[in-house]
């Protein structure tokens, strides 16, 4: 996957090997990095990959990654403008949840490419993101949309909380406001095609 790094600087981000969740080791065929520009202003932290994800090596390639893509190109963005990455690089069995313990080991992993890249803006896709990267409770399906200050690897940044793109499979009134909030991102980021035309906001009603 290194064509989505382009300038070697990704490889300080990849990791090559890791064996401190013994579960997820078990259940991965293997790590999967994040993707995308390490100078991108904006970054999407999901919760860990499933079972596309850890067969391709990408985050967010399966149906949900559909739905992401799908959301980008409506804000005027390509994939290729964004950083994409998850709490954990390794997919957890039967796709649960990570435990606290997994998430925490793999923290310094996500912090160092937080550092990195000094984003513009992060994007936290789902409640599990939301939660690690504000260290509380977040009622997603109500926050998402919401800009909040975290500090999170040595400075405060500005997160914006939204669903996860596979709620807008099972809950098709949950997309426009997923549609939405992934136009604001590249709004506030500064990142895609904006201007008077507000970008493919006004698209949104067409599907």
């Amino acid at each position: 996957m290194s064509e989505h790094g382009g300038d070697g600087l990704d490889e300080d981000l990849r990791v090559p090997a890791c064996e401190r969740c013994p579960e997820l080791v078990a259940s991965r065929s293997r790590i999967v990095d994040g993707v995308g520009p390490t100078d991108a202003d904006l970054l999407f932290v999901g919760e860990g990959p499933g079972a596309t994800e850890d067969e391709e090596g990408e985050p967010f390639v399966g149906r949900s990654g559909d739905v992401l893509d799908e959301a980008l190109r409506d804000a005027g963005l390509a994939r290729a403008d964004v950083r994409i990455t998850n709490c954990v690089r390794c997919r957890p069995p039967d796709n649960r949840d990570p435990t606290a313990e997994e998430l925490s080991n793999c923290r310094g992993h996500l912090d160092a490419e937080i550092d990195r890249l000094d984003p513009a803006l992060i994007v936290t896709l789902g409640k599990v993101p939301s939660e690690h990267l504000l260290d509380r409770s977040v009622a997603i399906t109500s926050a998402s949309g919401d800009v909040v200050d975290a500090r999170l690897a040595g400075a405060s940044r500005r997160v914006l909380l939204s669903v996860h793109p596979a709620a807008t499979l099972y809950d098709r009134s949950q997309r426009d406001g997923f549609f939405e909030t992934i136009a604001r991102a590249a709004e506030l980021s500064g990142v895609g095609e904006r201007g008077e035309n507000g970008g493919g906001q006004s698209r949104l009603g067409d599907f």
